[in-house]
């Protein structure tokens, strides 16, 4: 059977996350939904990670196979055009062979993170990034996150519910970004790894939040590490300021494309 890697975009609002659920709208459920109205029955993709509810995909990638050897470029107009009522839309599509996996060939996963600091609530970017009215110390917020660079247990920053075999992964990458926008400021956190544990990523920015309103101090971060104990975490930021932006693979389905 053909092999497909499919680049998906999403917006989270709406969505239960990734996960197909039996009850609830997800971003899987809803392309194996429109992958069955060009080959009727059952069908089961796999991503390259499980985003929660609220949380959008920049670069999402899974695979899926089909019975039709399809070109690429029909797979993924037809793909869209049974998703135009949803949020969600292929982006890129490539053939791969039978050895490729969305989530066990990726070797590194990129997420970013928007905080907007600014006294009005937000219009346009509502849904898209959290905000927050007071301002921030964005090289704090640096020095907080050095300390999370390197081979980690990071039971401190990992949900009491995640599945992961083990609290230790390897954070490649922290780095905080200040912009000046208009009546405000946007702060991005750009975060790179092999693989995250669950809501990793939120209690890294809700953490340094109070690091950069100087609830924290940046050795505080350490101390939190340290501890390997939930309970030492910052609080846990909300999801829809967190996207998905990007997985690596040895070699890149959509080089090509």
């Amino acid at each position: 059977m053909p092999r497909f890697a499919l680049k998906i975009e999403y917006h989270g609002a709406g969505f239960a996350g990734w996960q197909r659920q039996k009850d609830h709208p997800s971003v899987q459920g809803a392309i194996e939904t429109a992958l069955a109205k060009l080959q009727p029955g059952d069908h089961t993709i796999a991503a390259a990670g499980r985003t929660d509810a609220g949380v959008h995909g920049l670069a999402q990638v899974a695979h899926c196979d089909l019975v039709k050897d399809w070109a690429p470029f029909r797979l993924s107009e037809a793909l869209n055009y049974h998703l135009k009522d949803q949020r969600v839309a292929i982006v890129d599509c490539a053939p791969v062979t039978d050895e490729f996996h969305a989530r066990f060939s990726a070797t590194e996963r990129r997420y970013l993170f928007r905080l907007i600091s600014r006294r009005a609530p937000l219009t346009h970017e509502r849904g898209l990034a959290w905000h927050i009215k007071h301002p921030l110390d964005a090289d704090a917020m640096q020095a907080g996150a050095d300390h999370l660079l390197g081979r980690h247990d990071f039971t401190t920053f990992r949900s009491s519910i995640c599945q992961a075999d083990s609290p230790v992964k390897t954070l490649d990458e922290l780095r905080v970004e200040e912009i000046e926008i208009p009546n405000g400021v946007e702060y991005r956190f750009h975060v790179r790894a092999r693989s995250f544990l669950h809501n990793q990523v939120r209690s890294f920015v809700g953490t340094l939040e109070r690091v950069g309103a100087g609830a924290w101090a940046p050795g505080d971060v350490r101390r939190a590490l340290d501890a390997r104990n939930r309970a030492a975490c910052g609080p846990v930021c909300p999801p829809e300021g967190l996207y998905l932006a990007g997985v690596t693979y040895p070699d890149d389905p959509f080089s090509q494309t």
